[in-house]
Formats: C-alpha cells, sequence, structure tokens
C-alpha cells in the first residue's frame, strides 16, 4: 500500500553535485522518520542522513559537511543534495521512512549513483 519512488541518481564527476529526491504515496498519514541509505557494491547497506519530523538532522561522518537532508512535510518528500561528490559515494541509494506507530515503515527501490572521471 505505500511506496517510495526515489530519483535524481546519476553519473557525475568528482567535486559535482547531486539532489535525490523520495516522494511517499499510499495509506500514509504521519511520516515520523526519513532517511537515506546507501549500499555499495559488495558492502553492507549504511545510514548517509536521517531527518526527524521535528527534530535534528544526523549524518555519516563521511558526508558531513558534504551532504544536506531536508524535508516537505506536506507532500510526503525527502531530499538529499550531495555536494562535493567523491568515488567513494558511488552506490545504490535507498529512502526509508518511518510512519504512523511503531513497526510501521518502508523502503524505496533505490537509485543509482556513480561518482566517475
Amino acid at each position: 500500500q505505500v511506496q517510495l519512488v526515489e530519483s535524481g541518481g546519476g553519473l557525475v564527476q568528482p567535486g559535482g553535485s547531486l539532489r535525490l529526491s523520495c516522494a511517499a504515496s499510499g495509506t500514509i498519514f504521519r511520516i515520523n522518520t526519513m532517511a537515506w541509505y546507501r549500499q555499495a557494491a559488495g558492502k553492507q547497506r549504511e545510514l548517509v542522513a536521517r531527518i526527524p519530523r521535528d527534530g535534528d538532522t544526523n549524518y555519516a561522518d563521511s558526508v558531513k559537511g558534504r551532504f544536506i537532508i531536508s524535508r516537505d512535510n506536506a507532500e510526503n518528500v525527502v531530499y538529499l543534495q550531495m555536494n562535493s561528490l567523491k568515488p567513494e559515494d558511488t552506490a545504490v541509494y535507498y529512502c526509508h521512512i518511518n510512519y504512523g506507530g511503531l513497526g510501521y515503515d518502508a523502503w524505496g527501490q533505490g537509485t543509482q549513483v556513480t561518482v566517475s572521471s
């Protein structure tokens, strides 16, 4: 019933920027926490950034100062502005939300980000 759709991924050169978007739809009345994860080939999925509905954002040390997470609560959209991209940022990026009561969550299908010359 709940669906998350990411967009904005692609191929960029080192030092470039991308902005990812994730739109949530379906039977969702209130989204609590929204987050971006990423998974590089052969590695575990890791948290990139998280933003509560009304709280402090937090970032992985590897992206701090370069990435910015934001959200539009009225439209149920979360964004990830990625600046000064490095080859090490290459991964599939996944949107995740926690909504409703405890135990309700959803994942997006993932969008590929490739940083290469």
